[in-house]
């Protein structure tokens, strides 16, 4: 007979004690697999290993450059001040080699606005707004319907990468008025492609903004609203009341005051002709 049919075990056997079978415990550190576990809540973040982290709650720094000439500086802050997060200015001189050479459209990438948050440095303005709209989401940096956000990334990537004759033409000036400024063909060029993408957005959305309420988009066009009021650039009724728009904000009046009080000049962009 076997075992299981009831023959007697050997006596070495028969007095050998059970293995004692502990109860796998409950919490951290029950093995894998040990029990079911609860679903994540909708929308919650997963906390790292160590423990979850509020990461905007962590100090912010933002490098500037010129408040009076730095277009890429002013679309930085705007951003961060959108987006609510909290941070500390820092400012390089005009007069640093490397400013200089981004302010004069000579820099192969513009390293100023510069973002530094939570151990990480975020320089590109595109990037800086990607960043802010992960970790400050209710701050909405982004249209909420898929294709309004489609097409508002592809007007900031628009303004990010292109308008080089404008720019050069037209470069950001605050302190100064050109008024009956003359503004040449590749530069019109440039303007009406920008009043064709005003005209659209606003005519989408119905305004005040370009998407309705503030975004990305307003952040990156605003220095487009200051040179087309430095140089007395002509536009449709619509357009001139988007400009207005902006440079009433009190974020832009905020900058436009401060850019007053800054000392320097740089020749090459004091344009008058």
């Amino acid at each position: 007979m076997t075992e299981a049919e009831g023959t007697p075990m050997p006596a070495d056997r028969a007095s050998t004690p059970a293995p004692r079978v502990m109860p796998l415990r409950a919490g951290p550190r029950a093995l894998p697999g040990a029990g079911p576990r609860a679903a994540p809540r909708a929308g919650a973040r997963p906390a790292s290993r160590s423990g979850p982290v509020a990461v905007d709650s962590a100090p912010a720094i933002l490098t500037l450059s010129s408040r009076n000439y730095s277009s890429w500086s002013l679309r930085g802050w705007l951003l961060t001040r959108f987006s609510g997060l909290p941070f500390e200015e820092r400012m390089v001189p005009a007069d640093d080699a490397t400013v200089r050479a981004e302010m004069l459209l000579l820099a192969a990438s513009n390293r100023v606005p510069c973002l530094t948050h939570a151990g990480t440095e975020i320089w590109d303005t595109l990037a800086i707004a990607e960043y802010l709209n992960e970790i400050r989401p209710e701050a909405r940096l982004l249209p909420e319907a898929r294709a309004a956000r489609a097409r508002c990334r592809s007007i900031c990537g628009e303004m990010h990468s292109g308008f080089a004759a404008m720019r050069s033409a037209l470069p950001m000036n605050l302190k100064a008025r050109f008024p009956g400024f003359k503004v040449w063909s590749r530069a019109q060029a440039d303007i009406d492609r920008i009043t064709t993408i005003w005209n659209e957005c606003l005519q989408a959305s119905g305004g005040p903004y370009l998407f309705g309420a503030r975004t990305t988009a307003d952040a990156m066009y605003a220095p487009v609203a200051t040179r087309f009021a430095t140089y007395d650039v002509a536009l449709d009724p619509v357009c001139a009341a988007y400009r207005d728009t902006i440079l009433a904000m009190p974020e832009m009046r905020e900058w436009t005051a401060a850019a007053r009080l800054e000392p320097e000049d740089i020749d090459e962009l004091e344009v008058e002709f």
